[in-house]
């Protein structure tokens, strides 16, 4: 990138950063209070009489749920491919597939086979789940209910319940979750009911 292009790139930073503010309805003191940034600094980044640099984009990045690539409109690599980057814990394998701080997230879980074997021990957390499995056959302990949950199937419950999840048998399990921190529900549309004659 040469001179010319950044300097169009840094000079598209502040409406860029206005429509995003403006789209989700915040005032420039509530983004000032999320990330610390004055609201003066914030209102002369918008206008173009301050020149971005990382220090603001990033938590301004991160405030509006975007990638900075996004927020300074940086030109497509061409790779389509996402790199996620999977992590084990306890045996489980989890993928998350949303890559923003805050809001509802979202996860690919695998639990390999032979989970089964393991005793149930629920634990409670703030929050909201929804899970929704994919392959095999998942347990989920849920307070004291004892589930299982097929292909096709989902649950959904508040985390301040004592719940666990595990394989049902000696298959792997695959399922997506999507977690809200505190209390944010997953709104799903769904179809409405056919008008009986």
């Amino acid at each position: 990138m040469d001179n010319d292009d950044l300097d169009q790139a840094l000079t598209a930073v502040g409406p860029r950063l206005r429509a995003l503010r403006r789209q989700r309805a915040v005032t420039l003191a509530e983004l000032s209070e999320a990330t610390g940034i004055s609201v003066s600094t914030l209102s002369r980044l918008e206008s173009g009489d301050r020149r971005p640099n990382l220090e603001l984009l990033l938590p301004l990045a991160k405030a509006h749920g975007v990638t900075l690539d996004e927020l300074v409109g940086a030109p497509p690599t061409g790779d389509p491919r996402i790199h996620l980057r999977p992590v084990v814990r306890h045996g489980m394998t989890m993928v998350p597939l949303t890559r923003r701080a805050g809001g509802i997230q979202a996860y690919k879980l695998v639990l390999p086979g032979g989970s089964a074997r393991r005793e149930p021990d629920p634990k409670t957390h703030e929050g909201y789940e929804w899970l929704y499995v994919l392959n095999g056959r998942l347990r989920v302990v849920l307070g004291d209910k004892d589930l299982v949950l097929t292909p096709g199937e989902a649950a959904e419950f508040d985390t301040r319940v004592p719940h666990w999840f595990g394989g049902a048998d000696a298959e792997p399990v695959e399922f997506l979750s999507l977690f809200g921190s505190q209390g944010e529900r997953a709104h799903l549309r769904a179809r409405p009911k056919a008008k009986q004659e």
